[in-house]
């Protein structure tokens, strides 16, 4: 495993450990050129899920565009990477369930929000401001009373 800091492919695993749904393995590893750590997870490579866009157009699901999204509106708040790790593993078994490969990029969307609205409401309004493109102020302002309401 090559080292996310320094680039050299002599790590180690420190420690490994099973996720609460015993689908994802996660390793801590350290890495004995610069001595940091960091974290890897593994786990079956499960058939390709098709996201179709708002345009019509496909794309191969990428659970990192997910994550990254849940991070960046979780960005400054209180909320855990593992409680973040925790949406996306969910979001991803809930669509590996679906009868269908082919999932529309909204419903994914408004499961990510629906999630984040339960975890964190400040993290809800800043996914939302993108999910439902808010355009002004009175957008935020009618999503908040929605929120409050």
């Amino acid at each position: 495993m090559k080292c996310p800091y320094c680039g050299s492919r002599e790590t180690e695993v420190v420690e490994t450990r099973d996720s609460e749904d015993l689908e994802t393995i996660r390793r801590r590893r350290h890495c004995l050129s610069c001595t940091k750590r960091f974290t890897t997870y593994e786990r079956v490579e499960n058939i390709h899920l098709v996201v179709i866009k708002k345009d019509g157009r496909r794309q191969q699901f990428n659970r990192d565009k997910v994550k990254a999204g849940v991070i960046s509106a979780c960005e400054k708040t209180t909320v855990a990477l593992d409680a973040i790790e925790k949406i996306v593993i969910d979001i991803e078994r809930e669509l590996r369930g679906e009868e269908s490969v082919e999932i529309e990029s909204k419903k994914i969307g408004q499961m990510v929000a629906n999630r984040l609205k339960a975890l964190n409401k400040i993290a809800y309004i800043r996914f939302s401001s993108v999910f439902k493109r808010f355009v002004d102020v009175e957008d935020f302002e009618k999503e908040v009373k929605r929120l409050i309401g």
